[in-house]
């Protein structure tokens, strides 16, 4: 199969991506995949390939100006390599982009997943309280007083039944 680019040389590189259940593989050779930018060389971490960077290579290397943790000195740059903090700050310090990377590694920011039979239905009461402050807070906003109430009396309810049982 020849490369999809240059048309000229054997496709030695298959990139396949999957994009709201529609698949787009690109061959391409690796002179034409080196132009493109995916570096060819360099280790390509599951990290990068879960946050869509799939081996590029950073443009012109990470700028001076990254914002790195006040206490361990960890780089945006660094969490994509390796996928973890190096401490508890760094949380802090890349709130504001945690939840672009959580999306983009997990496909959602919240867990959504399996959780201990013991602590379930108290997760169940946070969420349903999260929602009635979240519908409360709107009902505020939108001046419907009468319905903000009536979510108030359900939060009540709520957490009356959370310390119960």
């Amino acid at each position: 199969m020849n490369c999809e680019l240059c048309q000229a040389h054997e496709a030695t590189v298959h990139l396949t991506q999957v994009i709201d259940g529609s698949i787009k593989k690109l061959h391409l050779c690796e002179a034409c995949a080196q132009k493109n930018g995916f570096d060819m060389q360099g280790p390509i971490s599951i990290t990068d390939i879960l946050l869509g960077m799939g081996g590029k290579r950073e443009e012109a290397a990470a700028p001076t100006s990254e914002r790195s943790c006040p206490r361990c000195h960890m780089r945006r740059s660094d969490f994509k390599k390796s996928g973890r903090f190096g401490c508890s700050a760094c949380y802090e310090a890349f709130a504001e982009d945690l939840p672009s990377l959580l999306r983009a590694m997990h496909r959602n920011d919240r867990h959504i997943g399996k959780v201990p039979a013991i602590a379930a239905r108290r997760v169940q009461f946070i969420k349903e309280l999260s929602d009635l402050q979240q519908a409360l807070d709107q009902a505020i906003a939108e001046e419907k007083y009468e319905k903000a109430a009536k979510i108030r009396d359900r939060i009540t309810a709520c957490r009356a039944s959370m310390e119960q049982g």
